[in-house]
């Protein structure tokens, strides 16, 4: 929908619903594919389902009620221009989304489920 850019703009750097693989080169390409190597984002995960269970969590956040299927891609480090390395992390998380009119435009990469 047009009327809501900022959701779209989280799909295309956090969604991906059926992953080719979940290593290193799938966020080499993914990371390259959804715009985000210039310059090269430091971390991002993509979130593998597509579940709609929030419960509040702190100030204007929702936190899964269940763990998703993520996987994150962290930069090498070094230069901050493409060509970007990553290193992937394949596992299952609770996520938090910051939300506009009940769709998650922000990602907390931040939390981590212990």
């Amino acid at each position: 929908k047009n009327d809501a850019p900022q959701y779209r703009s989280f799909l295309t750097k956090h969604y991906d619903a059926k992953p080719w693989a979940r290593n290193d080169k799938y966020c080499e390409i993914m990371m390259k594919r959804r715009g985000l190597t210039t310059p090269c984002k430091d971390t991002n995960t993509f979130i593998h389902d597509n579940k709609n269970n929030g419960e509040p969590y702190g100030e204007g956040l929702r936190r899964s009620k269940s763990l998703f299927q993520v996987t994150t891609c962290r930069h090498r480090g070094g230069s901050p221009r493409p060509p970007c390395q990553y290193r992937a992390t394949a596992g299952f998380r609770h996520i938090v989304v910051g939300c506009e009119h009940g769709l998650p435009v922000h990602f907390d990469e931040s939390f981590f489920s212990p």
